[in-house]
């Protein structure tokens, strides 16, 4: 029975230790507790605001890097720190000064996120310590709490010289330090544990692509179709922003190591989860047309059945990585036959109302057992060869130079961080002037709530309002409870600690949530060493206030609508698709090769694709004046998805063109068809993100008909595969064209 029991307790811990917020969460609960620890030994409960304020800093200053990475990146958030809460106490009760710097620091630091979001998050942080200052300031002015600490302080920290009391600062910048210290240590032990928590969310963001691709597949009638290629479009849009999340964890860890062996296999699960994404997101054929011809035989339900298999093996793999447990795909090796038993009985039937469909099924049922191949690659990663070319594109600055570039390149009004910049600067300044001119009790979380709810777009904003209006509320009354129960400040300083960590583990799902425990936890972190009580009403009008002012700069200053920008993200959107288009018809002249540059190619033009779908997606949130442009959206959404599906099954299949048969005369030919394919889309996209009307010179529908007559006469399989493909993109081309007119003429009318 003890055995028994502690197995399950065992298991239990494992099964914490596989979410990704608990270890953040774990880090939390050892700082804040530490520091309520040393607040008891001290007797020293003043102590307690700034330190924990200065953990809260440092927390929402950390990215993920390697445990170097991390170190460098404490030396650069505490230097930071030290400046913004040095130059707070410096010019605090100095209105004039104090407002021209506020001014200046907001924007500049706010600017430094066009650089990195390493650096963007540091800068963040730094404007909120800021901020945590003022509110330590006011609090010690207000009643006197630190006096007794200061007296204990030797005359050079208290009086420097500079006529400034360093005190405040130095507690803020040790909170941070002993948190970020902690971090790095954390790092160090547990290095891969975040990659592993990312590649295991690739995986199970693949797994719901494929399930979701099956729905596709299903021989039902009267089905809303459109719904579903919306749907997958969207999951599509997360699975890319997973790719590149895992492609940046993997690449901060490679860089500037020599041996590489302990990450080399997730190096190899991230290239097969790129292989698997490609070929997952192929269209042979249109579903729908599919579905007619076959709609009384199982070779659609089979298929439909391997694809919710793969997708249940992806997401399995994401289980076993997390869980340390062995990884088992058999389950859809048995449907892959079945598949290919239907298959064989229906070239069997020799029915010549299906030959032109057959070649079509042939290379989805060839990209589907490429599939489980490279899920069967899975479960034995120790067998898997290098990969031919295994760089990764790195995008960080490259120097001062790169740095002061990049920039620049954003200092104009078309620029979103520009924009951004401008609305928070306005917001924290007329915080400040509303703060002076009430006079308000604590008013400097106004300037707090303002920095935490001015979002770069007006849907973000609206709803970061409503939900830290609402997490107030319930703070607040949360916290009068708890207070009112428990007047103990021991039990007080526990529930400070708890609040403070479920902040931490909810802040980037459940926000409303987060806010409710900050405010729980300032309420009993402030009732240390005054009357909580006295904050519930200045807490809840000065987040009233900062979020009001807000919402103002974002409607009033540059407002960044985005659903007037549809058309020109629509135009990235064709001409990444053109250069990928190339980068595979480049490989089918000289052969496969998984390079930089092809790989490049189609994650960008996958990027623009999810860009696209997130920014509909944020348009659909604001006001209905500004949603025009947002049916006409969807409809080019589902065009250009389709699009790339047809790219990609192209892609999937470059490396089956035997060396012959790419240097015959009619492979020659298919790919001139494909460079004024690509030449066209690239055109097609200058012209839509220019905003001008969309033209097409190319005569797709004889194009088309052409190669479908031409792809007769290559004897390779594999080049008819090609043709048909292409002639697939060629046809594609109305339907974008007709989107494309649909979205400008849109983008007038607004």
């Amino acid at each position: 029975m003890t055995h028994s029991l502690w197995h399950s307790l065992l298991h239990s811990l494992r099964r914490l230790w596989t979410l990704d917020a608990f270890s953040y969460s774990l880090r939390m609960l050892i700082a804040l507790g530490g520091v309520m620890g040393v607040g008891f030994w001290f007797d020293e409960m003043a102590l307690v605001i700034p330190l924990f304020l200065g953990v809260i800093a440092s927390g929402l200053a950390e990215t993920d890097d390697h445990w170097r990475g991390r170190l460098r990146a404490l030396g650069m958030t505490l230097a930071c720190f030290s400046i913004a809460s040095v130059s707070v106490e410096l010019l605090f009760g100095m209105p004039v000064p104090f407002v021209i710097g506020l001014a200046l620091a907001t924007f500049s630091m706010i600017m430094l996120g066009a650089v990195d979001a390493r650096y963007g998050a540091i800068a963040r942080a730094s404007l909120i310590l800021a901020v945590y200052t003022m509110i330590s300031l006011e609090q010690q002015h207000g009643d006197g709490s630190i006096a007794l600490l200061e007296q204990s302080l030797p005359s050079w920290l208290r009086e420097p010289g500079l006529g400034i009391n360093l005190v405040q600062p130095l507690l803020l910048v040790i909170g941070a330090t002993w948190y970020g210290l902690l971090s790095v240590l954390w790092c160090a032990l547990f290095s891969r544990q975040p990659l592993k928590h990312s590649m295991a969310m690739l995986y199970r963001e693949l797994g719901r692509y494929l399930i979701l691709k099956a729905q596709l597949f299903e021989p039902l009638r009267n089905v809303d179709q459109s719904a579903r290629r919306l749907a997958l479009a969207e999951q599509n849009g997360r699975v890319v922003v997973a790719l590149n999340q895992t492609k940046e964890m993997v690449f901060r860890r490679l860089a500037g190591r020599r041996d590489t062996t302990k990450l080399d296999r997730y190096l190899r699960l991230y290239f097969i989860a790129q292989d698997l994404h490609e070929r997952a997101s192929s269209s042979h054929y249109p579903y729908g047309q599919l579905t007619d011809a076959f709609f009384h035989h199982d070779i659609l339900f089979r298929c439909q059945r391997l694809l919710e298999q793969q997708g249940r093996a992806c997401k399995g793999l994401g289980k076993a990585l997390l869980m340390r447990q062995p990884f088992d795909a058999s389950d859809s090796q048995q449907a892959l036959e079945d598949l290919n038993a239907s298959l064989n009985y229906l070239k069997q039937q020799q029915r010549p109302e299906w030959q032109h469909l057959m070649q079509a099924l042939e290379g989805l049922t060839s990209n589907l057992r490429l599939i489980e191949g490279q899920i069967a690659r899975l479960s034995d990663l120790e067998a898997v060869t290098h990969e031919s070319d295994n760089s990764l594109f790195d995008r960080s600055p490259s120097g001062a130079k790169d740095i002061v570039e990049r920039i620049r390149n954003h200092l104009n009004t078309r620029s979103p961080i520009f924009r951004h910049a401008l609305r928070l600067t306005a917001t924290l300044v007329a915080g400040y002037g509303v703060l002076l001119a009430v006079h308000p009790t604590q008013g400097y979380w106004i300037l707090l709530t303002g920095l935490f709810v001015c979002r770069p777009s007006y849907g973000d904003t609206r709803r970061t309002l409503a939900q830290r209006i609402l997490g107030t509320l319930v703070g607040l009354v949360a916290g009068w409870a708890l207070i009112s129960l428990f007047p103990s400040p021991t039990m007080q300083a526990g529930i400070a600690v708890v609040a403070g960590v479920l902040f931490f583990a909810t802040r980037g799902t459940r926000y409303t949530l987060a806010t409710a425990a900050i405010t729980l936890m300032v309420l009993a972190c402030f009732n240390q060493v005054g009357d909580g009580f006295d904050l519930i009403w200045p807490r809840l009008f000065d987040t009233l206030v900062g979020g009001l002012l807000a919402g103002l700069s974002v409607v009033l200053i540059l407002p960044d609508w985005q659903g007037r920008k549809l058309y020109r993200q629509a135009g990235i959107s064709l001409k990444t698709s053109g250069r990928y288009l190339g980068e595979v018809l480049s490989q089918y002249r000289h052969g496969k090769r998984d390079d930089l540059a092809y790989r490049l190619a189609r994650r960008n033009a996958h990027n623009a694709d999810a860009t696209f779908s997130n920014l509909l997606a944020t348009a659909r949130k604001e006001p209905g004046h500004f949603r025009r442009d947002v049916e006409p959206g969807f409809g080019f959404l589902l065009q250009a998805h389709t699009l790339l599906g047809y790219l990609s099954a192209l892609a999937a299949h470059r490396g089956e063109l035997e060396a012959t048969a790419a240097a015959s005369s009619g492979i020659k030919t298919l790919l001139h068809h494909g460079d004024l394919l690509s030449q066209q889309l690239t055109a097609l996209g200058e012209q839509l993100e220019a905003g001008e009307d969309v033209v097409l010179t190319l005569d797709s529908e004889g194009e088309a008909d052409a190669l479908d007559s031409e792809a007769e006469q290559i004897e390779a399989a594999s080049g008819r595969q090609a043709a048909a493909q292409l002639a697939f993109i060629l046809r594609q081309l109305k339907p974008l064209e007709a989107a494309a007119e649909a979205l400008i003429k849109a983008s007038r009318a607004s």
